[in-house]
């Protein structure tokens, strides 16, 4: 029989379609994708290597000879960081102008390249370079929100095909971003304790939906997963935002962050995803009832007018399943996995 289960972080509800229900093994994209019979250089790429745009250029890793990283203004921004903040209201009608900053972050020399099939130091650079953008963004007192986030093929809403993330600066805080700090609070004054601390807690008890954990992380596919193998990576120090991960636990997430994308590379044929860390507005930096975390959405699935209609997600694969599926996949080893077999 169907099931609803709520997702206590967000109150939204999650509708488990057991009638409809798939095997783990048929989400599995019936062929590999073409990542890598793509050039290690294309020459008309703009973020390969000769192709750089350096007024555009904010940070490069290392700073001196070829970068394997670079952190460069985004040449068609969604927000302009030098417009002016001015609100607008006319009747019932309410504007902001344009302001914001956005990033890219070209995660990769090499074109034919993912997070799944690069070492953990390329990851270590992603979220190090994360960092580092939010301090330059937080400097500027009109922000208000900041996110890190990653696109991974075409449904997912990649536009250009070499390994790239996104960082966002904004001067508002979304309407999700408040409902869901909202909830956390609620929870906070009702229970006394952080719920995403409770979740990861009873995940790591049960272990029926944990994927891989580790010295400071766990990874679990949530109750109330809005869809197929969609999870969350969550830290075990309660820390309302990434900002403040340290070293050791930059670390720890990309090597964590790298081993549940391998099994869904590996596992499912590189399915398109996204994944989002979710931290705390800069007004509540350090705030008791919020606490970071990172998300990864694998798009297997799509979207249609219920879930348009209702806002209410339905989901086709137990959560508990698409756990066990990510957690025996059987990962080739390293030097197997370079050559892409």
């Amino acid at each position: 029989m169907p099931e609803i289960r709520q997702n206590l972080a967000t109150r939204e509800w999650v509708i488990i379609s057991t009638e409809r229900a798939k095997r783990p093994e048929q989400f599995i994209l019936p062929s590999h994708s073409q990542l890598l019979e793509r050039p290690e250089h294309d020459p008309r790429c703009p973020f390969c290597p000769g192709n750089e745009e350096l007024d555009l250029e904010r940070l490069r890793l290392p700073a001196e000879g070829d970068w394997q990283l670079r952190v460069v203004r985004n040449r068609y921004p969604a927000l302009n960081e030098r417009d002016n903040l001015q609100r607008r209201f006319q009747g019932v009608n309410r504007a902001l102008s344009g302001f914001g900053h956005h990033d890219v972050v070209i995660e990769s020399r090499r074109h034919n390249t993912c997070p799944a099939l690069e070492p953990v130091d390329g990851l270590v650079r992603t979220l190090m370079a994360f960092q580092s953008c939010g301090a330059i963004y937080r400097r500027d007192p009109r922000v208000e929100h900041i996110i890190f986030f990653k696109n991974h093929g075409a449904t997912a809403g990649t536009s250009l095909v070499h390994p790239h993330s996104q960082a966002v600066a904004l001067p508002v805080v979304p309407h999700d971003i408040r409902v869901r700090t909202e909830e956390a609070r609620r929870y906070f004054d009702d229970f006394g304790e952080c719920v995403l601390c409770r979740m990861r807690d009873d995940e790591e008890r049960q272990q029926e939906r944990v994927i891989v954990s580790s010295r400071h992380f766990t990874a679990f596919v949530p109750y109330a997963a809005y869809s197929p193998f969609h999870l969350w990576i969550v830290p075990r120090r309660h820390a309302a935002q990434f900002l403040y991960a340290t070293a050791d636990e930059v670390d720890d997430l990309a090597r964590i962050l790298r081993d549940v994308l391998r099994r869904i590379y590996f596992g499912l044929n590189d399915p398109d995803y996204n994944y989002v860390i979710r931290s705390a507005p800069e007004s509540e930096r350090v705030a008791r009832h919020l606490h970071w975390y990172l998300t990864i959405i694998p798009r297997v699935t799509q979207s249609a007018g219920f879930e348009m209609g209702t806002g209410m997600f339905i989901n086709t694969a137990l959560p508990e399943e698409s756990a066990r599926f990510l957690r025996e996949v059987a990962l080739p080893d390293e030097l197997t996995a370079n050559d892409g077999h």
